[in-house]
Formats: structure tokens, sequence, C-alpha cells
């Protein structure tokens, strides 16, 4: 039976059976899938329709969608320029996996593909489809740049997320196939206990340190690979000027820079890949998610020198997604032709301005920041001791804090995964939908797709603030009553 269309979070209890038909659906689930299941813990929901920002689920709840698949919807659920490419090819005949064969279907693909690339790469750029996730790309990677140098360690970053395969960036892997893992620059946890520029400038040091001190213990790598914003360590967008280093000193080391933008790419961040804010064109690139629109691709985009695979190199027999590359077509195109990356641009700028005032008006909210349409909202227990290291927050002063000025950035305080927890499960009553990330899992993360209208970005950032307000008080509540019995 139908489910009736609802107002947004609105329970249409006169459904006959969706409470019932939605509560079997979840308890089949739990007896029968395995314990590694994640998403579907925090969020309870059977989804059986979506469309754009939009998913109704079983029980005739609606609820606005902020995690988009982890990023894979640029143009959210259903678009109809996606719809539309899939049936073309369901309708011709045409073969849905031919393996590495030429079709139209992959030519188109690739075009549109090297339309958008940076302008250094794209004219001297080679493309080798894996498959068929990220974490496939990221090992063809570095596969490509260990035979292309002979070399074998990799240069990584702390709190990177590359992917779920235990190969490449594994930090166990041995000896001959270090993985080194040097400080990642932020402003609010800054790793050396100072934040800004002066934060990124020893980060950039330390790393040629390593990169040039025969004593380091690290021989010449085979690659750096950077995420531009670790969405899953955070939400924290490198900053300009360190990722330039970064090209520098790899540029001048011949060591390949690996850029993943398989989160931040296809206009997520206000600009068509996240690289291109710093002005720097990668040796390789990590796409995924997005570039499939909806569907599962994964490609890796490299300079023409470093070509130096053997015939017959396998990535698996799922890298002719005829259906993935037609979808990714369709949303490659109408992001570039519609201008939807300026436009995440402008208005991920005025959500994070707009959520500048949650953290003013709460000291729970520690730190907000992003990039475009990928913003994180950083959650901390104000009335535990600030961490040992100093850092740069967008908030005020904590009670016991010294002031702060311009250059004597706060201490920020622990972070608090279990109220994160708790604003999610506020927001998902309220009919919104986000995920959590951070190495602690303390960072609300958003990522709608880029369609969302000012009015859903008005509405989602009001059920954001009072899924927290909602939190704060009732941890103020449970502090109190504590504080009572003690």
């Amino acid at each position: 039976m139908p489910v009736k269309a609802l107002p947004d979070g609105a329970v249409d209890d006169a459904a006959p059976g969706a409470r019932s038909a939605h509560e079997g659906i979840l308890r089949r689930q739990s007896a029968r899938e395995s314990a590694a299941r994640t998403y579907a813990r925090a969020l309870p929901i059977v989804p059986v329709r979506a469309r754009g920002l939009t998913i109704e689920g079983a029980d005739g709840r609606r609820y606005l969608d902020c995690l988009s698949g982890a990023g894979t919807l640029a143009l959210g659920h259903n678009h109809p320029v996606v719809l539309d490419a899939i049936r073309k090819v369901l309708d011709s005949g045409a073969p849905l996996n031919v393996l590495d064969l030429a079709t139209p279907v992959k030519d188109a693909f690739i075009t549109e593909l090297f339309h958008t690339l940076p302008p250094g790469l794209a004219g001297r750029a080679r493309v080798r489809f894996c498959g068929p996730a990220g974490s496939d790309a990221v090992e063809t990677a570095c596969e490509l740049v260990r035979a292309a140098t002979g070399r074998t360690g990799l240069i990584a970053f702390t709190g990177a997320g590359h992917g779920r395969a235990p190969g490449p960036l594994d930090a166990s892997a041995g000896p001959l196939d270090q993985v080194v893992r040097l400080p990642y620059p932020q402003d609010y946890r800054c790793p050396f206990g100072v934040g800004g520029e002066r934060g990124a400038d020893l980060a950039a040091h330390w790393t040629a340190s390593v990169l040039d001190d025969p004593g380091s213990g690290v021989p010449a790598p085979a690659g750096m690979i950077v995420e531009p914003v670790p969405g899953e360590g955070g939400v924290i967008p490198a900053p300009d000027t360190w990722l330039r280093r970064m090209r520098q000193l790899t540029a001048d080391r011949s060591v390949p820079l690996i850029v993943d933008e398989i989160e931040t790419g296809v206009g997520r961040t206000g600009a068509f890949w996240a690289v291109e804010h710093s002005g720097v064109t990668p040796d390789v690139m990590v796409l995924s998610k997005a570039i499939g629109g909806s569907l599962p691709l994964a490609v890796v985009v490299h300079r023409d020198d470093l070509d130096a695979w053997e015939p017959g190199a396998d990535t698996g027999p799922f890298r002719g997604n005829q259906l993935a590359m037609a979808a990714g077509t369709a949303t490659l195109a109408h992001v570039r032709e519609n201008r939807l990356a300026e436009r995440a641009a402008a208005l991920g700028a005025r959500m994070l301005d707009q959520l500048q005032e949650l953290a003013r008006e709460f000291p729970c909210v520690g730190d907000v920041r992003g990039r475009g349409l990928m913003i994180g909202v950083e959650l901390v227990d104000p009335q535990a001791e600030p961490d040992a290291g100093r850092g740069a927050g967008a908030a005020g002063d904590g009670e016991g804090d010294p002031p702060v000025t311009a250059d004597s950035p706060r201490r920020p305080h622990p972070a608090a995964p279990d109220l994160a927890a708790d604003v999610q499960r506020e927001c998902l009553r309220r009919g919104l939908i986000v995920g959590l990330g951070g190495r602690h899992a303390s960072v609300v993360r958003l990522l709608p797709p880029l369609t969302i209208t000012d009015e859903q970005a008005v509405a989602v950032l009001d059920r954001l603030a009072d899924a927290v307000r909602a939190a704060a008080r009732r941890r103020e509540v449970t502090r109190q009553q504590r504080r009572t019995r003690e």
C-alpha cells in the first residue's frame, strides 16, 4: 500500500501497517546482517522513496538528507538528468558491463571528465578505471606511483581517511611498504599548539625535514597522498598555502603528489575539484563517489609519464559499469553547465556564517568549519579541562580559559562524541539526517546535495540548531542531577 506523502518530519499514524512494516524490516536487518553495519545503527530508518534532498521512510516519515550517501549524491536522490541517462542505456540494449572495452558510453564519460580536470593535468592525462569503490582507486594510485618510481614507501597525513582497503595505507605494512603519517595542519587542534599560518608553516617544515634528513628513517617515498578536505577526519580544509608547499616539496624531489578527491570532488567544496582552491596541479587524482552519479565507479587520473602499467594489470571485473558511467557523465555535465560549484561556494559560506551564531550561543559547539557544502560542527565538553595543546577556535572562551586575542588562540576543550551522537539522534527526531566524523566521531557533518535550495538550507540549519539546543539542555540537566546526588 502506498505511503501517504507528509510534511517533513511528520508521522502518519493513520497509515495502516506502515509502522509495523518499518519495525519488521529493521528487526530482520538486525537479525540477519553483520555487526559491521554502521549507518544503520545510528539511523534506524527504512527508505522507500527519495527525491532531491528528501527521503521518505516506510513508516511515513520524511527526512532532509544531509548525508547524501556519504557524499555520493552530488545532485541528490533520483535527479531527472541521472534517471534519464540510466534509462537511455537500459533502453538502448547496450551491454551493462564490458570490462575495459571501449564503448560510446565510456567515451562520453571520459570526454566529459577531461572537460572538468585542472588545466595542467587535462592536457596530459591518462585514466585508469578500477572498481568499484574509492578504496580500490586509492590502492590503484599507490600501485601506480610505486611502479613508476621504483620506490615503495608513502607519505600520508594524520587523520586521513583513504578508504577501507587494508593494503595501500595500512600503518602496519612491512618496512619496504612503509607509510609515514605526518602532521596535518589545522587551526582548532593544531598539532604544534599554535594554529593559523604559523601552524601550517611548521607542518610544512616538518615534512621537508622528514624528506631531506637522511637520519629521519624515512627513505625517498613513491608518493605523497593528501585530501584537500579530510571528511571522515573531521572536515578540516587544508590551508591553501600549505597545499602549495606540498606541491613544491614533492615536485622538487620528484615525488608524485596524489590528491584524494573521492569526497571533495564534483563541486562539493565550491570548486569543481577541491585542489583548485589552491591552484595546485597534482600528478594523480583519485576519484569516486559523485563521479558515478550515485552508482559505483572509481577512477584514477594521472600524468601520462607515470603510465608504467603492464598490459593485463587487472583491477577487477566491475571497472566497465556502463550505467555508472552514463549517470556520471550526466552528473558531471549538469554540475559544470549549471555552475553548481559556484552556488555551493556561496550557499556554503552563508551556512557557515549562520552556524557561527550557533557556536556563540552554545559553549558545547567548539568549532564550525568547512568549505562549500562540506561542513563540520565539532562538539566539545566545555566543563572539562581544556586540552594541553593550544589551537585557534571559532567559538568564544570556555569558563576558566584565558582571554582570546588575535595573537593568543585558546585551548580547545576535549571532544564530546557522546554529545555528537545525541545531536545526531535529535536531528533524526526532527527529520534531519546528518553524519558524524572526526577522530573521536565528535564532528556533526553536513553533506547536502548541490541542488539544495535556499529554503531547504534554512530548514536544515533550524533543525540542527534545535537539535543542539535539546542535546545541550539534556546534558546540563543530567549534570545538575549528578551534582545533586553527590
